[in-house]
């Protein structure tokens, strides 16, 4: 910008006539020297005019920069969370799949213990009846097969508690799984909104 200033500043040398010598004409100095002045406060106005937009140009330019690095980071940030929302499906799909196969067993565990209930208590109705037959006949080996029976039926009976305790714990276990899937699945519904 200063190279304007001074092809203008030569440019209004050139074009205006010198002043005759021996002052015959002073008004006309001194219209040259406010034309010289004139020109050279244009030339600084310009000059901080094309400072100034310099300026904000590279202001501009820095903001640009600024802005592209945040979105390249929101990128990221942003695919970083569908990564660990796609971890968290796939957990989530693991876990049910483990609810699945407990829920399964639990079942089973269940119908062993109605079937185990049902042959204990046949069991007890034919100690019942041989303890009636042989209340009158106290016989040795009659004796004998009834202890043993007794023995059975109590660790029969041993073996349906241990088992039903077993039941209620698979069942606690199942009610926590459960709670846990649907706390992630809540998070995983708050992660998939919208912000």
């Amino acid at each position: 910008m200063p190279a304007l200033s001074l092809c203008l500043l030569c440019t209004l040398v050139t074009v205006v006539p010198a002043a005759p010598v021996g002052g015959a004409q002073p008004a006309q100095h001194e219209e040259l020297t406010l034309l010289f002045h004139g020109a050279l406060q244009l030339g600084q106005a310009l000059n901080g005019v094309y400072k100034g937009t310099e300026d904000r140009l590279m202001e501009a330019g820095r903001s640009m920069g600024l802005f592209d690095q945040a979105l390249q980071l929101l990128g990221m940030k942003v695919h970083e969370g569908r990564d660990a929302a796609q971890k968290l499906r796939t957990n989530l799909l693991e876990m049910q799949t483990e609810e699945d196969a407990l829920q399964l067993r639990a079942e089973a565990t269940a119908q062993l213990l109605g079937e185990v209930a049902q042959a204990q208590q046949v069991l007890r109705d034919n100690v019942k009846q041989l303890e009636g037959q042989l209340r009158g006949a106290w016989l040795g080996q009659s004796s004998q097969q009834l202890e043993t029976i007794k023995a059975h039926t109590e660790k029969q009976s041993h073996q349906v508690w241990a088992l039903t305790g077993h039941l209620q714990r698979q069942r606690r276990e199942m009610a926590k799984l459960q709670q846990w899937l649907r706390q992630i699945q809540e998070r995983l519904h708050t992660a998939a909104l919208p912000a």
